[in-house]
């Protein structure tokens, strides 16, 4: 019987974390469109074939997110010659950026556990003293 090596990352998983890092240097430091500004690549999704690719951001500047999508998108094309400058794979993916919201959630999430914190800690006036 044929012993398994123990599973690191598999090469897909490999590939997307390059994309992600490549991606968020070449917007950093390339991309000249004001509207795209400061954004953080969070998690870049790979088809099974590398056609697509989701990435994911975030913006602290969530008020303006329908320009920096606009932007991300225009500079999709530029975005994605340079990245095969960079990265060679057999097939480079076509770039879909989709907006990820976990952190806002989860910024939300933890604002209401506070509040039933601080709700769940003030003493009750029905109940007698002793």
């Amino acid at each position: 019987m044929k012993k398994q090596a123990p599973r690191g990352f598999q090469r897909s998983e490999r590939v997307a974390e390059q994309i992600r890092r490549d991606l968020a240097e070449l917007i950093r430091t390339e991309l000249k469109d004001p509207r795209v500004g400061m954004i953080s690549l969070t998690e870049v999704a790979l088809t099974p074939d590398y056609a697509h690719a989701k990435i994911y951001f975030t913006t602290l500047n969530s008020e303006h997110l329908d320009e920096i999508q606009r932007g991300l998108k225009r500079a999709g094309g530029f975005l994605r010659r340079e990245l095969g400058r960079r990265i060679h794979i057999h097939t480079l993916p076509e770039l879909h950026f989709v907006y990820d919201a976990s952190l806002e959630h989860g910024m939300n999430m933890s604002q209401l556990i506070d509040q039933a914190v601080a709700v769940s800690a003030e003493p009750d006036e029905e109940s007698p003293e002793n």
